[in-house]
């Protein structure tokens, strides 16, 4: 069965190329455009892997982060923190709240590809 995964950004540009380019490893995807759906969109359809852009309309990123990681349905979702706002204090605030990849935009989707696929294999017990 695919891994399911949720795309969250409101660049609707960057969400067309993700989208297609997950499709062609075979991945189911979702997509969220603010961060109210993030949280509609994970607790619903229960994502493999999570794609964050840590700043979204609609509340923030970072709330959509804190409120995956404190809801009990949610928080063992891994999360991978997309940003074109790569200071410490947005890195340091990713890292608190566990996210599993922290990944500066602009980005080679070559690098986000290989940040999903670490994730899996660790997650089915393979090397990093």
């Amino acid at each position: 069965m695919a891994k399911k995964i949720l795309i969250a950004d409101d660049d609707p540009s960057l969400v067309e190329v993700l989208t297609s380019r997950l499709r062609q490893h075979n991945y189911e995807v979702i997509c969220a455009f603010d961060a109210m759906q993030v949280m509609t969109m994970a607790m619903s359809r229960r994502p493999d892997l999570i794609i964050l852009d840590i700043k979204m309309p609609a509340g923030t990123g970072r709330g959509a982060l804190e409120n995956l990681k404190n809801s009990s349905t949610t928080f063992t979702i891994p999360v991978i923190v997309i940003t074109a706002y790569p200071n410490e204090e947005v890195r340091g605030f990713a890292v608190k709240n566990g996210v599993v990849d922290f990944i500066e935009k602009p980005f080679q989707v070559e690098v986000l590809l290989n940040s999903i696929e670490r994730v899996f294999r660790k997650e089915e017990g393979g090397n990093i």
